[in-house]
């Protein structure tokens, strides 16, 4: 496959680049700091590499590069920062959210504290930043200057997003508009930065890019529906983590919503914070009857065609341009 070629190639890259980022915290007074970060980063400690994630972001943000005929090592930087900014989102949203574990291993707040994890989560934002600005190394300034400018946006979009999902935790109601604007400040908005920068520095045409960016976009809102879908009604196995939380947690998610607005049984029960967490499997399953899951599945498939179109539009070019296209299909076709 393409992807796994290409995968082969900039997944190496990706890592040293985030390893050199990341080493501006290696002075001996601050190597404790330094070792957070490569924890959390999934360098060390049990489960390491598991811990790593997949990389999707910087991966997306290479192949897009490449695929319009960019100089796809030199924009690491680029990929870097991106997953930076992801980390930094994670790191505060583990806190935000009481989260024990992440990945199969405790999180960073779990095993040093809230406190230094926060600082720590600061420090990963911080060094975004800086790594976006070594683009100077390979590309104009009016080039690293829109770069910047696109993940900065990004970062605002998702402490939005961020503000709608935890403002709104826990409520009786979220209308059907204020969950598109969540989910797109809290995932499509990085996604889209990924490809809308990926494109801008492999040099295509400002129209072009403006469609990549489409692109990542849907390609996140689907994404964002899909895991809305398994934190139901996902298996354990695969996703990681109980399909119970999402309920007991009380996030509203597009299932739970369209549950809410249909004011039967799910909504009667939805009110009841304990009865979430006793009853859990009742609730996932008046929810599937209820309609829920197949208006969540249809808008699912209606966000993946259109992302899908999207691509086929742009015409991605040479092996990355399949490699896009692998990875792109892999991600709306998902279980866990």
């Amino acid at each position: 496959m393409s992807l796994d070629r290409q995968a082969r190639a900039m997944l190496p890259l990706i890592e040293t680049e985030l390893k050199r980022q990341v080493r501006r915290l290696a002075a001996p007074s601050t190597r404790g700091f330094h070792d957070m970060l490569a924890y959390h980063m999934g360098w060390t400690g049990t489960s390491a590499r598991k811990g790593q994630g997949k990389r999707i972001r910087p991966l997306l943000t290479l192949l897009v590069n490449a695929s319009v005929g960019g100089r796809w090592r030199d924009a690491a930087p680029a990929a870097a920062a991106l997953e930076l900014v992801h980390n930094f989102s994670l790191v505060h949203d583990d806190i935000q959210d009481n989260s024990p574990t992440r990945r199969g291993r405790a999180t960073l707040w779990k095993k040093v504290g809230a406190p230094l994890a926060i600082n720590a989560g600061d420090a990963l934002f911080t060094i975004a930043g800086q790594a976006t600005l070594d683009l100077a190394r390979s590309f104009e300034p009016a080039a690293v200057l829109a770069a910047a400018g696109i993940l900065q946006q990004a970062c605002l979009d998702l402490t939005k997003g961020q503000f709608l999902d935890l403002y709104h935790q826990g409520a009786r109601h979220l209308s059907i508009t204020g969950y598109w604007q969540m989910i797109d400040g809290k995932t499509a908005a990085l996604i889209a930065a990924c490809t809308h920068i990926g494109a801008l520095l492999g040099g295509a045409s400002p129209a072009k890019s403006q469609q990549y960016r489409r692109f990542g976009q849907l390609l996140g809102l689907a994404f964002q529906v899909q895991d809305d879908i398994l934190g139901i009604w996902g298996e354990e196995a695969r996703t990681g983590k109980s399909a119970a939380s999402d309920l007991v947690e009380g996030k509203l998610s597009l299932p739970v919503i369209y549950g809410l607005r249909n004011k039967g049984e799910f909504s009667r029960r939805w009110r009841d914070a304990h009865a979430r967490a006793s009853n859990a499997p009742r609730l996932r399953k008046l929810l599937e009857q209820e309609g829920a899951l197949e208006h969540s599945t249809r808008q699912a498939n209606r966000l993946t065609r259109e992302a899908v179109a999207a691509l086929r539009r742009l015409r991605p070019q040479g092996e990355a341009g399949t490699a896009l296209e692998e990875l792109s299909a892999q991600l709306l076709a998902r279980r866990g």
